[in-house]
């Protein structure tokens, strides 16, 4: 069956869209405000889009009273971000990180999350977090522009943390030993290493 979009209420929308385009990494993002106050908050609407130079992208939503997020601000004031990247491990503390709470309160504080350094940024990374990206805007871009619903975010990745007992033999991260969760639709999440098959690519294939 067809089911018009826009025919939907945007709500009916949204559930229909993260129900289907699954499983959706999660970007759980640390940033820091002009007046140092250190935020975290999860974003299901995530990716990487080009390694030349290398770059992510994030959307993050408007609240439903259409003001935008605190991370939203902030990466647009300072520029710098990290996104950790999230573990089974701290499934729950990445849940509560995504309450609504006030600008000037820290969500490390309220999931009781430990800090680390980064290495080229002042915005610390989750210090259990197996992979952390340093990031840096490269174009935040309100969609859509006549009424906005989000900003779009492009950053360049100046830098990646991996937990070195995270590698396997040939020195790249192990997916079974990282346990990394994915959101899929309503309140669901998926554990990405649960059953990975491989496939190898046709000898003709071209890298695109």
């Amino acid at each position: 069956m067809w089911i018009d979009l826009r025919q939907l209420d945007p709500s009916a929308a949204y559930k229909l869209l993260t129900s289907t385009i699954t499983p959706r990494p999660i970007a759980w993002v640390s940033s820091l405000s002009s007046d140092g106050v250190l935020n975290l908050a999860p974003f299901s609407f995530f990716q990487m889009i080009t390694d030349q130079p290398p770059t992510l992208m994030i959307s993050t939503q408007h609240k439903a009273d259409g003001s935008r997020k605190d991370t939203s601000l902030n990466i647009e004031a300072t520029r710098d971000f990290v996104v950790n990247l999230v573990p089974h491990a701290l499934a729950n503390e990445m849940n509560i990180s995504a309450a609504a709470v006030p600008a000037d309160e820290s969500e490390f504080d309220l999931a009781r999350l430990e800090q680390a350094a980064s290495s080229q940024i002042k915005v610390p990374r989750v210090a259990l977090a197996p992979v952390a990206l340093e990031c840096r805007l490269s174009r935040l871009q309100p969609y859509p522009p006549e009424n906005p619903s989000c900003e779009v975010i492009f950053a360049e990745v100046l830098a990646i943390y991996i937990n070195p007992t995270l590698l396997d033999a040939n020195g790249m991260p192990d997916p079974y030993k990282m346990d990394l969760i994915s959101r899929i639709g309503g309140s669901g999440y998926s554990r990405v290493a649960a059953d990975i098959f491989q496939l190898a690519r046709p000898a003709s294939a071209v890298r695109r």
